[in-house]
């Protein structure tokens, strides 16, 4: 196995929709519809599926979930899926996909962050995918900031292509933008300032590896797991190492830091590199915060451990390829994520 690649995107290429775990209200269809123009203005055309429904958790039965995100990743026709969004539950699709047919298909793009890590994580590593983790279809309106990519510019760029994101030192910390309301809104609210942190030591961080990660809450699930085996990935794509990332997306300090023991005592970060966790808003403990959690579970892993990057639920959303080659930079200077399609 290597890293397969999709094609990249082409005017007059087909986009799918599809709810894997949460579909979307009918009060928030017209920011959907906004999203939807958005990824036609680039030329594209999109095909939006059944599973949709908003009115549950999820957007409609298991069997229905997987089979339209089977047909849509193994249509030769279409070459990115895209959800509006996560959700909570979408671990009941995995013994529900046919991963042999998916390794022996043509590879589709596969996009999205918070639930949809139990799915696109699982596909880089059982059938070396490359998959992007990134703004949802729904943040896709979004003017992304200076520095960084979109999901759309990651899904266009040829196989070998370099791209360095720059974070933009400014974040949103509280609050979101009401959809309902405002389903045209377009401008990130960054109101405050705030840098990447290293966690482990002082020191300038340069370190490369294939990279691979996602949500701590969905993906810690999945440890012991067939699903989540990080090691053998490493062995037979990366073995000189991996550059893991992760993220906390509402769960608080003592649940984060139980979990990453979990994924660590499971091998999830044995051939990790360096260590990348996402801003979070995340509650902290009563003796416990955020950091301090991430800390006393990875510290022993003595590798560096950077945090506040922007890879969670946290906007502004630095686009991460699973299975691409990576190489972070962090100094009291800069900070930076260079990533090569190869």
């Amino acid at each position: 196995m290597s890293i397969r690649y999709p094609r990249p995107l082409r005017p007059g290429d087909r986009v799918g929709i599809t709810c894997p775990s949460s579909g979307v209200g009918k009060e928030l269809r017209a920011r959907l519809d906004v999203a939807v123009r958005d990824v036609e203005a680039r030329g594209y055309e999109v095909v939006v599926g059944r599973c949709m429904d908003g009115a549950g958790h999820l957007s409609a039965p298991a069997a229905d979930r997987a089979g339209e995100l089977m047909s849509m990743l193994t249509d030769p026709g279409i070459r990115a899926v895209v959800p509006p969004w996560g959700g909570e539950t979408a671990i009941d699709l995995l013994p529900l996909l046919d991963w042999d047919r998916l390794r022996a298909a043509e590879p589709t793009w596969l996009v999205g962050f918070s639930d949809m890590s139990t799915v696109m994580t699982p596909l880089t590593l059982l059938t070396g995918t490359a998959t992007v983790h990134g703004n949802n279809l729904m943040d896709t309106p979004y003017r992304i900031p200076e520095g960084l990519l979109s999901w759309l510019d990651i899904v266009a760029a040829p196989q070998g292509h370099r791209c360095t994101q720059i974070p933009p030192d400014r974040h949103r910390s509280t609050g979101w933008d009401n959809f309902h309301a405002h389903p045209e809104v377009r401008e990130y609210t960054l109101d405050t300032p705030g840098r990447w942190t290293r966690l482990d030591a002082d020191g300038d961080v340069e370190a490369e590896g294939r990279l691979i990660g996602g949500c701590i809450e969905t993906l810690c699930n999945l440890t012991g797991t067939a699903y989540l085996d990080a090691s053998a990935f490493a062995r037979a794509e990366s073995p000189q190492g991996l550059l893991v990332y992760v993220e906390a997306a509402e769960d608080n300090a003592f649940t984060i830091c139980r979990n990453l023991y979990g994924m660590r005592l499971a091998g999830f970060f044995d051939a990790a590199n360096a260590i990348l966790v996402g801003r979070t808003s995340a509650p902290d403990a009563n003796s416990l915060t955020q950091h301090e959690a991430v800390l006393d579970a990875l510290g022993p892993l003595n590798v560096p451990v950077i945090a506040d990057v922007e890879c969670g639920h946290v906007p502004p959303y630095l686009s991460i390829v699973n299975g691409a080659r990576g190489r972070v930079v962090h100094t009291a200077t800069r900070s930076e994520l260079t990533q090569t399609l190869d």
